[in-house]
């Protein structure tokens, strides 16, 4: 249990003139691009948390892996490549399989689901609209680190893993209307407008 002189405290006043402290050093203006790409993933990572206490414990684990994998993504976000060696150091690392156990979970998962014959629209049960949102707020997630990407250096892996990862939440999605008998709603879009 940390002590109370040493907790951390909530606010701190010094970002009420727009500017945020980056991790290891250096203080960057709110609306700078490095900021957008950590705090979209933070959005992703909150979407993610609401899927969980809908999920079975199974999915509710998977979800918390990927929730975790996501923190040290923002960590290394929110980290300048001019910080100083020792914070850099501090740094979690970027685990390199999991990409991989993604895509093992979404074969897993479609070699259980009806092939798709159409484009689906978000919806069915709570839990697969839940998915769909978080799949949403995973593809602005990719959005921002990419525009990140195109103007400092991200780790590649960052934009394969957001990448999949949205991919994943578009397949869970269809397995929880699947496991909760609820058909998913194909867009069967007017030919005739």
């Amino acid at each position: 249990m940390l002590r109370r002189d040493t907790a951390m405290k909530i606010y701190t006043r010094t970002g009420d003139a727009g500017e945020t402290g980056l991790f290891g050093g250096g203080r960057a203006p709110k609306h700078h691009p490095r900021i957008g790409a950590y705090g979209e993933v933070d959005a992703l990572n909150a979407a993610l948390g609401w899927c969980a206490v809908v999920a079975d414990d199974v999915l509710a684990g998977r979800l918390r892996r990927e929730m975790a994998a996501l923190f040290a993504l923002g960590a290394h976000l929110a980290t300048p490549a001019d910080a100083a060696p020792a914070a850099r150091a501090r740094l979690p690392r970027l685990e390199a399989g999991g990409v991989a156990e993604l895509e093992a979970e979404i074969d897993a998962m479609e070699a259980r689901l009806e092939p798709l014959q159409t484009f689906v629209l978000p919806g069915g049960c709570e839990l697969a609209a839940r998915l769909h949102v978080a799949r949403c707020a995973c593809r602005g997630a990719e959005r921002a680190v990419t525009a990140l990407a195109s103007m400092e250096n991200v780790e590649p892996q960052a934009l394969v893993h957001l990448n999949r990862l949205s991919d994943w939440l578009f397949v869970a999605a269809r397995a929880a209307n699947a496991a909760a008998g609820v058909a998913d709603l194909p867009w069967l879009p007017d030919r005739d407008a």
